[in-house]
C-alpha cells in the first residue's frame, strides 16, 4: 500500500479527491492512493475542509491533527494524520471496503 506511510508522529495518506460528488466518501483504493469522493466544491477551500472533517470524524482524532501537506490547490493530495497507528489505518480500511 504505497498510499499508507507511517511516520514517527502518525500517518500520511495520499489521495485523489473528486468533489461535488452526491455524498462525501471513500469509493475505492488504488494501488497508489484512496480515491475520496467530496461532496464540497473545490472552491475558497471547501472541500480541503471537507477532507479534513471527514478524517477527524474517521479517526476520532481533533481537526488540528488533520494536515494537508501537498496538493492544496490538486485532486492529488497527502494528508497527515497525527495520532494515528498503521493499524488502525488498515482497520479502518478493512472497514470501508477496501
Amino acid at each position: 500500500m504505497s498510499w499508507l506511510l507511517p511516520t514517527a508522529q502518525g500517518v500520511i495518506l495520499t489521495l485523489k479527491v473528486t468533489p461535488r460528488a452526491k455524498r462525501t466518501e471513500v469509493s475505492g483504493f488504488d494501488p497508489d492512493w484512496i480515491r475520496l469522493r467530496i461532496q464540497a466544491p473545490p472552491v475558497d477551500g471547501k472541500a480541503n475542509e471537507a477532507i479534513i472533517a471527514f478524517f477527524s470524524e474517521s479517526f476520532k482524532i481533533h481537526r488540528r491533527a488533520v494536515e494537508i501537506c501537498t496538493g492544496d490547490t490538486s485532486r492529488l493530495k497527502r494528508i497527515k494524520l497525527q495520532g494515528v497507528t498503521e493499524a488502525a489505518v488498515r482497520d479502518w480500511a478493512a472497514g470501508v471496503g477496501q
